[in-house]
């Protein structure tokens, strides 16, 4: 507890968040991660970015809805048979990207896109 108390004198740094361009990424590795207190069950995507060393994570895509661009992530949303649900922003990337499973990401390289706030995202459209 006292080391996370140090941490309440800490200055401000001079170096900024590094901003990572949109280019191609090349998926190492994909998990199903559980967010929020309902445990909702996400896909992460593992990406190499030419501009970085280690893996970075991308769990949202921006995809086409009705005509016009949305970003949301790759919630895993089961239909009554526990197969991923037709129309779901998970199922049109995988559909976008050749895949029938969430695996067959492995070894992909998919384009990024930013989203409102900056942050890499999938480019599903």
């Amino acid at each position: 507890m006292a080391e996370i108390q140090d941490e309440l004198k800490l200055e401000i740094g001079t170096e900024e968040a590094v901003t990572l361009k949109p280019t191609n990424v090349k998926i190492v590795k994909v998990e199903i991660g559980e967010f929020g207190p309902k445990k909702s069950k996400k896909v992460v995507c593992y990406a190499k970015h030419p501009d970085l060393e280690e893996p970075i994570l991308i769990s949202s895509v921006k995809y086409e809805v009705k005509g016009k661009l949305e970003t949301t992530g790759l919630w895993l949303n089961k239909d009554s048979k526990g197969l991923i649900r037709k129309g779901s922003a998970l199922a049109l990337f995988l559909q976008n990207q050749g895949c029938k499973t969430i695996e067959e990401l492995n070894g992909k390289e998919i384009a990024t896109t930013t989203d409102e706030n900056g942050y890499l995202v999938f480019k599903g459209y």
